[in-house]
């Protein structure tokens, strides 16, 4: 991994401000600065960025981050890259390091963009000289000047053409982004031969992997480059760096599912398309495109695999969900596909139909009633029962609300009742019918467990997380387990630093995305340090407290079975004289055993 002496000596050196300034105009307003989301659209500034806490947050989308953060999800690049790209700023060069949660160590070789962008001008220049292959593009309805635009290709037939691009054909570098592949018997040969080659390139612009459609009717009618150091496909949509501007413009997105809807629809002036890459939609890719758009719609074709891809992606985007935010559903007519319709028909019309498309709430609910009977009590509950876990899954609360009442209504029930069923209201009858779990930024009493108390007190004062112990931190809820991560930490570095460093060490883990929306929800706490010990010196008595009970309560159940032993005994009293201790008021004498 790369050394924590260096990540410090780097993230001392600059200044989030000052990086994200570099892309973006921010204003001061307070001790913040603050500007309109890069990340999606709006009027009025709601990002903000706390130069004492070297941290970014949107309060509409929600992006939140540090500079290594902003430079991944403005730029495209992967952590890597950011890092050496803040480094070069900075004046330092990143030393050589092994990745952090597995992995073998990076060695120093050729440069993976450069090897994927020779193939791509190759490509290029092969489809110049292949008649056949300008004749099927030409065929599909397609300029030179879309082609042009999105750096499409032609690989020519044959086993090994990359030998012409590559003197080291057999440079594992070659292997490493997918370009060749090795049989068993060692023998290499092109993974890419008579196909139309289309780019697949990155935010910041670099060539990351390759889709190559059959000329024929050879299969796979559409080969993917496979999973590289470069290319993730669950993250990376085709054609979205051409497509930002359209997208921006339109205010919406058209997912579609193949590289030639992209670029028809381009062709046809319909700019704001992109397509997943021979994956299911994934919560990255709905998260990425909803900072861009107000509008998502899933195009999708109306036979049985579509409408499966249709409802996975519908699960997925539950989660992402905003109310201030669209996502809506595009079934094309039997036979047709993107690139069809708005050929035969033309843009106003293909239009015309992503505007009339299915609103996620209309496709959920009608897909939910045709599951059942709605005429028979078995029906209706058993709606409410494949409800649930939708319902559960909501992020947006306007939208929940509504489902809610929708599910009610469909199933007969009463809203109270339909929330219980389905475990939606908190057993706190006093604060009235529905709600969802309490706002990060509302009041910070008994409704947070203690150890989401203690995690917002340890990011926002890291030297306290050598205070916690395994013996009081118990459980298997994520708050629990990050604590015991960040103890251990803590105690293993005691010069543990920022809370940037902090988050930092914890990227990529499992722990990585509760603390950094912790850390998010802190920046509307406005938590200081010296209050952050306050509450750290309160909340840590009493959850030992709390498990000292737990573990009380247990042994006096097993007291009852008389099925105490020794240990046991001796248990009890070391912990009922800790208790006595706990329940002194501070600075009270301790009592004498």
């Amino acid at each position: 991994m790369i050394p924590d002496s260096f990540k410090r000596d780097l993230l001392n050196r600059i200044d989030i401000v000052e990086i994200i300034q570099r892309h973006m105009q921010l204003k001061k307003a307070g001790a913040n600065f603050s500007a309109c989301c890069p990340f999606h659209n709006e009027k009025s500034p709601s990002f903000t960025v706390s130069p004492s806490k070297q941290f970014y947050h949107c309060f509409g989308c929600g992006a939140h981050g540090d500079a290594i953060g902003f430079l991944m999800e403005y730029s495209g690049l992967g952590y890597i890259e950011a890092l050496k790209e803040l480094a070069a700023g900075a004046g330092m060069t990143l030393p050589e390091f092994e990745p952090r949660f597995g992995g073998k160590k990076e060695e120093t070789g050729p440069d993976l963009y450069e090897l994927m962008q020779r193939a791509m001008q190759y490509y290029r220049e092969q489809l110049k000289a292949s008649p056949q292959a300008i004749e099927y593009l030409k065929r599909r309805g397609l300029s030179g000047q879309i082609a042009a635009h999105f750096g499409i290709g032609y690989a020519p037939e044959g086993w090994q053409n990359l030998q012409a691009v590559f003197s080291d054909y057999a440079d594992k570098s070659l292997k490493e982004v997918g370009l060749v592949i090795e049989n068993d018997a060692g023998k290499r040969y092109d993974r890419f031969r008579d196909r139309i080659m289309f780019p697949i390139i990155n935010q910041r612009g670099f060539v990351i992997g390759f889709g190559g459609r059959v000329l024929g009717a050879g299969e796979p009618k559409y080969l993917n480059s496979p999973e590289t150091p470069l290319f993730e496909k669950g993250r990376e949509l085709y054609g979205l760096p051409q497509a930002r501007l359209a997208i921006r413009d339109a205010g919406r997105v058209l997912v579609v599912e193949g590289y030639m809807d992209v670029v028809a629809l381009a062709q046809h002036g319909v700019g704001y398309a992109v397509a997943t890459l021979g994956t299911a939609t994934t919560p990255v890719h709905v998260q990425k495109l909803l900072r861009q758009a107000d509008e998502i719609v899933f195009s999708f074709d109306g036979d049985a695999a579509g409408r499966k891809a249709a409802w996975h992606a519908l699960e997925v985007s539950l989660p992402a969900t905003l109310d201030n935010k669209t996502i809506r559903f595009l079934f094309l007519p039997e036979g047709e596909d993107p690139d069809s319709y708005v050929r035969t028909r033309g843009k106003a019309a293909f239009e015309e139909l992503a505007g009339r498309a299915e609103p996620l709430s209309s496709y959920l609910l009608g897909q939910l009633r045709a599951r059942v009977d709605t005429n028979t009590a078995e029906g209706r509950s058993r709606l409410v029962h494949e409800a649930k876990p939708l319902l559960k899954s909501v992020a947006a609360p306007g939208l929940q609300l509504q489902l809610l009442k929708q599910v009610a209504d469909i199933s007969g029930m009463t809203q109270p009742e339909v929330e219980r069923l389905c475990e939606l209201r908190r057993d706190a009858p006093s604060q009235g019918a529905w709600q969802r779990p309490a706002p990060p930024k509302v009041t910070r009493a008994a409704v947070k467990s203690f150890e989401l108390r203690l995690l917002e007190c340890v990011l926002v004062k890291p030297a306290l997380a050598s205070e916690l112990s395994a013996d009081i931190i118990r459980g298997e809820n994520p708050e629990a387990l990050a604590l015991l991560a960040l103890a251990d930490y803590a105690h293993g570095n005691p010069d543990a630093g920022s809370e940037v460093m902090l988050i930092d060490h914890f990227r990529g883990s499992p722990h990585e995305t509760l603390l950094k929306q912790v850390r998010s929800e802190l920046m509307v706490l406005a938590l200081s340090p010296e209050q952050a010990e306050g509450e750290f010196r309160d909340a840590l008595p009493r959850l030992e407290r709390q498990r000292v009970h737990e573990q009380l309560n247990e042994l006096q159940r097993k007291n009852k079975t008389g099925a105490l032993d020794a240990a046991d005994i001796a248990l009890m009293y070391a912990l009922t004289k800790r208790l006595a201790t706990l329940d002194q008021p501070p600075g009270a004498n301790r009592p004498v055993v």
